[in-house]
């Protein structure tokens, strides 16, 4: 048979039922509207909130007790949150747990970053997250976030994101005076102290001072509020103001910015929704920082998940540390998060036989890290055999992925966090082209089939 059959034969297009085909570019319409509602953390906790509370899910605390068929729902920091169905088995014998965050590469404002320099008004920004700083120059960047003033008051921030609104950017060189520049290695081309958004060119008056950053600071004040001092509290992300798109003649892709890992936040949510009486009690957590390493009270390095944990099994009525162990160790999980697909532009970095490809299904990872695995899980053989096998028994299309060839690719997600507990864990995710790109493509076929991989796990999945 020739390669291109083989290829065919693994396309999930060619593989899904016909009577399928309409409910995938439904799915996929009401992913590309949260993509372009959500940007943040916070704006994806308030999504899943709201989403939770139309499907019946109450606060976790307000229960005394636990049922099977409960559904819960879990936030902290508004920057992390979670999805609990109890499930019929007593919790002890451990849950199933989807973990997916909802961070993604951007630009972060400085503490102090509004200044003028040389007729124009900028912010000074420090990019979050693994980022090719070239991408971000002479794009339309819209702004996210927060502003928490002295008394406690809450100004949220969007900008750039309605037809009419303004947008932000950040000027290239051009290439008559980019000689230099341009011979410079891509890593060095662009320091990172010149990712300065431009925000302003009229001067207030004839203000001899700084009359630009005056003019900036007066409209800050007059429509949102906000002083400078107010900077030092704030949460503020410059993002891409594009708007999610289809791809192609055909419509079968999705290109958007945050894919990476929205993309599986939506997918393991939609799944949660759907959940009715599991057999194991189903966790579909959301959380944060995972781009910068999971690090702080709303990364995967925090004990969210054993305090979370703590107070259901409290719940349920286990009064002991040991339980609390017994069950993570007796639960399994699927670290949701994305993966690189071949690109035929740069074959040269990719290793085919073990690499995942656009419209193949999810991407099953046995490991991540780089340079001899490092920090990597590297998920047990038996476990994902019991995958393989509650995947093709429920006609969910999977391929095997990995970073990248060897001492080439590398990258990590937060599965290791998860295996300390002694839990089962594996890799599971998209195919993504241009991953940490401003705009990152996913065919809507794999989009819908991680759907269907994690709404089939968290419901039957048993040990």
């Amino acid at each position: 048979m020739s390669e291109q059959k083989e290829n065919l034969k693994k396309n999930a297009w060619l593989r899904i039922k016909p009577a399928d085909l309409p409910m995938v570019h439904d799915f996929n319409q009401g992913y590309r509207d949260f993509l372009n509602q959500v940007k943040t953390e916070r704006e994806a906790v308030a999504y899943i909130k709201q989403a939770a509370q139309g499907h019946g899910f109450i606060d976790l605390d307000r229960v005394a007790s636990l049922e099977p068929g409960q559904k819960l729902f879990f936030q902290q920091k508004g920057k992390i949150c979670a999805l609990v169905v109890i499930g019929q088995e007593a919790m002890e014998n451990g849950v199933n747990m989807v973990v997916s965050h909802i961070d993604s590469p951007r630009l972060d404002l400085k503490a102090n970053p509004l200044y003028e320099a040389d007729g124009l008004a900028l912010f000074k920004t420090h990019y979050y997250g693994g980022i090719k700083k070239y991408q971000w120059l002479a794009i339309p960047l819209a702004l996210h976030g927060v502003v928490i003033k002295k008394d406690g008051q809450v100004v949220s921030v969007v900008i750039g994101e309605e037809n009419d609104d303004f947008v932000l950017s950040i000027a290239d060189l051009l290439p008559h005076l980019a000689k230099e520049q341009m011979e410079k290695k891509m890593s060095e081309a662009i320091p990172a102290e010149n990712l300065n958004i431009l925000v302003g060119s009229q001067p207030l008056g004839d203000t001899a001072d700084n009359p630009i950053k005056k003019q900036v600071l007066q409209i800050l004040q007059e429509k949102y509020a906000i002083e400078e001092e107010d900077f030092s509290s704030a949460e503020l992300q410059a993002v891409p103001a594009f708007q999610a798109r289809d791809i192609g003649f055909d419509r079968s892709m999705i290109g958007a910015y945050g894919q990476d890992d929205r993309v599986c936040a939506y997918t393991s949510l939609r799944a949660a929704l759907e959940l009715e009486a599991p057999k194991r009690t189903a966790i579909c957590l959301f959380v944060d920082k995972e781009e910068i390493g999971s690090n702080g009270n709303t990364g995967l390095q925090s004990l969210i998940i054993e305090n979370l944990m703590a107070e259901l099994m409290s719940k349920a009525g286990y009064n002991n540390y040991l339980a609390l162990r017994k069950s993570l160790a007796n639960s399994c999980a699927l670290s949701a998060d994305v993966n690189a697909a071949v690109d035929p532009n740069y074959p040269e970095v990719f290793e085919k036989m073990n690499c995942s490809f656009l419209s193949r299904g999810v991407v099953l990872t046995k490991y991540t890290g780089s340079r001899g695995k490092s920090n990597s899980n590297d998920a047990n053989p038996e476990f994902l055999a019991r995958i393989r096998r509650l995947f093709d028994d429920n006609e969910v299309f999977w391929q095997v992925g990995e970073l990248g060839k060897v001492d080439i690719g590398g990258g990590g997600t937060v599965a290791h966090y998860m295996a300390r507990y002694g839990m089962e864990v594996v890799d599971l995710g998209v195919a993504l082209l241009g991953m940490h790109s401003p705009f990152e493509v996913s065919s809507k076929v794999d989009v819908f089939l991680a759907y269907k991989a994690y709404r089939v796990f968290m419901q039957s999945f048993t040990n």
